[in-house]
């Protein structure tokens, strides 16, 4: 498998998470690497900075990494994590403005093809139009 930009999904339902991430790797396969994470730490709703963080480095490679986020909330928290990662890792990961399914899976499709970073991004967010 060739590397492509690789997905994180953040909900603050692990199930929503989970959910969307099937999707992906249904429509798509295995071609990019999808990573989910979601509720916090005690099990209910919310997110969790470090479970975002090692969701990023579990699928992180040189041609970046592309989150979706459910709401706020998991957004800030996101931000929090990629600010954790070395700098070198942190310029290659960027934060949606999609929602959630529909643009982790068009996001999806797109780094199949090989896309860059950037434009795994545009594709995602082309569904707020």
């Amino acid at each position: 498998m060739s590397e492509s930009v690789s997905i994180v999904i953040v909900s603050h339902s692990p199930q929503v998470a989970r959910g969307a991430a099937d999707m992906v790797r249904e429509m798509v396969g295995e071609e990019v690497q999808v990573a989910h994470c979601g509720g916090n730490p005690a099990g209910g709703l919310g997110t969790d900075v470090m479970a975002i963080k090692s969701a990023i480095e579990s699928v992180y490679n040189q041609k970046g990494v592309a989150i979706l986020v459910d709401l706020g909330g998991a957004e800030t928290n996101s931000e929090m994590a990629v600010e954790m990662l070395p700098a070198e890792m942190g310029e290659r990961v960027v934060i949606c403005n999609a929602p959630i399914v529909e643009g982790a899976v068009m996001a999806a499709t797109e780094a199949a093809g090989g896309a860059p970073l950037e434009a795994v991004k545009a594709t995602a967010e082309e569904f707020l139009s």
